[in-house]
């Protein structure tokens, strides 16, 4: 793997693209810690930290993962990139629904390149709605238990807070796109990767803390609890990779057609069936859901919504049960939204494929939702597990959530398929230029 990283940049081209992607991820991540206008950022830190003990307790602990840490401090990169991702989320359920959009969809490139340009629409209409909402909530100094958040409340604050946050949304937005176009990797998704791997070194720093090798009498992590959870994180990262990877591959055969004096066709080939065909969405929908009542009972004196929230809480039975069930049907839900069995058999049958034994048409979109049904639940039932996983190692090993968090949950599943995508990417253009890849396949001999 080392070899394959040298040789990526003793490629002019492809080191240009390397260059250029850590130059703009570099210029998103000094974006996070340039403060908004007329916040106190130290006060609404603190804010932070006495709604949630833990990361990731609330809404805005998800919000802020997306983001970097930049919700917390409220920077010009606040709200991240989580409307651009919403917008694209809405996009998708609405092209199942809208005639115009699945059209669209179907129009190859054109029609992808407007229903990008519809996402981009949407992203900054979000940002203007959740930022103008953001600078209301931050005016009100009694919800921030005698805190005081803005200096100079008032339209001014809230259209400068609007134009600030909605510009640098739009920016990241911006920055994305330029990496998928003049870098390697999915800009979007490296974006995210970055911010969640910002969290990494204060993740280590409390394990240094915890271990405290050079005074004994501190220590609240022993040696060995220190090599489990190394085990055990190496364990649950090949686990994510091997389910990222898992695939059914459905057999095709297409017939022989004779146009003119030339054959086409006859060859046979498979059609690749994910075992995780959601991805993370499902874990993220899940989230949003189940932290709506904590987030909403922080503000909120209501006694009943106290208890809710209360039943609600991360590491509680009734919290693990009602967050795994989310996942799983979400799980089949975003499956049944992205992957349409009667689209898959029309297209293979106008091009004369068919499944062996089994009839073109109505039969093999039978046969597709028969085992997209059946290998969704092995991906959803590893989903809900990954997702919980963190919150009991913590429980068990007797470590912070911030620490737990990278054993599991959204962060691993994002961080683990973020970097095969860009891995697949880079091995890609390095064998094109007869160099060997990550994953060695027999010899490749270089150029002379």
């Amino acid at each position: 793997m080392i070899k394959a990283l040298l040789n990526s940049f003793k490629i002019a081209d492809l080191r240009k693209k390397l260059l250029v992607t850590l130059l703009l991820i570099s210029i998103y991540r000094i974006g996070a810690y340039i403060p908004t206008p007329g916040v106190n950022g130290a006060a609404l830190m603190q804010f932070f930290e006495n709604i949630a003990k833990t990361q990731g307790g609330t809404l805005f602990g998800i919000m802020n993962m997306f983001s970097g840490g930049a919700l917390k401090r409220l920077t010009i990169f606040a709200l991240g990139i989580m409307p651009y991702i919403s917008a694209s989320i809405i996009l998708q359920l609405l092209v199942t629904v809208v005639p115009h959009l699945e059209k669209l969809s179907k129009e190859g490139e054109a029609g992808r390149k407007k229903i990008i340009q519809y996402t981009r629409y949407g992203t900054v209409v979000l940002s203007i709605i959740q930022s103008f909402f953001i600078s209301l909530w931050l005016e009100n100094p009694a919800r921030f238990q005698g805190l005081s958040i803005v200096d100079h409340p008032g339209w001014p604050f809230r259209f400068l807070t609007v134009v600030t946050l909605t510009t640098g949304t739009a920016f990241i937005m911006w920055l994305g796109e330029q990496i998928q176009e003049h870098g390697i990797g999915n800009g979007i998704s490296l974006i995210i990767t970055a911010g969640i791997i910002s969290r990494l070194p204060t993740a280590l720093h409390q394990v240094f803390v915890l271990f405290s090798p050079f005074a004994p009498e501190k220590r609240q992590i022993n040696p060995f609890t220190l090599i489990l959870m190394s085990a055990i994180g190496v364990a649950v990262v090949v686990a994510v990779i091997l389910i990222t990877q898992g695939q059914r591959k459905i057999p095709v055969q297409y017939a022989k057609r004779i146009i003119g004096r030339k054959v086409y066709g006859g060859q046979s080939t498979y059609i690749p069936l994910r075992v995780n065909q959601a991805g993370v969405i499902p874990i993220i929908f899940a989230q949003s859901i189940i932290l709506f009542p904590a987030t909403i009972a922080g503000f909120i004196p209501n006694s009943g919504l106290q208890r809710i929230a209360q039943s609600l809480v991360r590491g509680q039975l009734l919290y693990t049960i009602v967050y795994s069930l989310f996942i799983i049907f979400f799980a089949y839900f975003y499956t049944a939204i992205t992957f349409n069995p009667s689209d898959v058999a029309d297209n293979m049958k106008k091009y004369g494929g068919f499944i062996p034994g089994v009839w073109p048409g109505r039969r093999t979109a039978e046969y597709f939702d028969f085992i997209m049904t059946r290998i969704t639940l092995p991906g959803a039932v590893f989903l809900a597990f990954i997702a919980v996983f963190p919150d009991m190692l913590g429980a068990w090993l007797k470590v912070p959530y911030l620490i737990a968090s990278f054993f599991g949950g959204t962060a691993l599943l994002i961080i683990v398929g973020v970097m095969l995508d860009t891995m697949r990417q880079l091995e890609s253009q390095l064998l094109m230029r007869h160099y060997e890849g990550f994953m060695k396949k027999g010899r490749i001999r270089g150029r002379r």
